[in-house]
């Protein structure tokens, strides 16, 4: 936990169970950056709040409250449950600030966080639907539908059988009966659009490891969704 913090100031406190907005909300103001100067990056901000800076850590907050949320909604496509579980995430991560590296990025440690609790809910619970639309908070329909997932990537060719189909409420149910690191790749690389070093950063797994899960999920979805394109044939 950080240390000197103002007396009876509790970072965890700041985060609330209310639902992410769709928009910035107004709120406490952000924290300023040099006069004239670029806004705190997050690496600043951490240092900051580390400081006992109740600004900090509500900048940070407001900077990845929605990001945070929209990951973890997508993985167990539950809206109050995965306001819960991103509520829990940012308690965790503000009680153990003090162990972020910042060497790394910090979005990706606090995605790492979000990310782990989301697999470890669905290892729990083993949630009947994913939700592949567009983000839940997104501001207007054009953002909505770039924030679908889409199986398809510039590099990799077996995603092309994918991309006639059209994205669907089976494709959801494929996509649910994943197994939960599979899930998590497809969701970091196709809806996020995260390059594969981040997302390996996110998984904390090499690389390798990363591409071999998206290469399996795309293996099983292929096999179970076969008959959508042999009907289009």
């Amino acid at each position: 936990m950080a240390a000197n913090l103002q007396e009876g100031f509790n970072p965890c406190n700041l985060v609330k169970r209310d639902r992410p907005p769709s928009r910035r909300a107004s709120g406490p103001a952000h924290v300023p950056g040099p006069p004239g100067g670029e806004p705190p990056d997050d690496k600043e901000l951490v240092a900051r709040a580390l400081k006992g800076d109740e600004a900090a850590y509500r900048e940070l907050l407001e900077r990845f409250r929605r990001p945070v949320f929209s990951l973890i909604y997508r993985m167990i496509g539950d809206r109050e449950q995965a306001e819960d579980l991103a509520q829990e995430s940012f308690v965790k991560a503000f009680n153990n600030l003090d162990s972020y590296n910042p060497n790394y990025r910090f979005s990706s440690w606090l995605f790492k966080i979000a990310n782990n609790h989301a697999i470890d809910h669905l290892r729990r619970a083993r949630l009947p639907t994913v939700s592949i639309h567009g983000s839940p908070h997104a501001a207007d329909a054009e953002r909505e539908e770039e924030t679908r997932i889409v199986l398809e990537a510039q590099d990799e060719s077996p995603e092309q059988e994918f991309i006639a189909l059209e994205l669907g409420s089976e494709i959801e149910q494929a996509i649910s009966r994943l197994r939960p690191e599979y899930r998590a790749a497809v969701i970091l690389r196709h809806v996020e659009n995260r390059p594969y070093e981040e997302i390996a950063e996110i998984m904390d797994v090499p690389i390798g490891t990363v591409k071999t899960f998206l290469h399996r999920a795309r293996a099983e979805l292929r096999e179970e969704l076969g008959h959508l394109r042999r009907e289009e044939e």
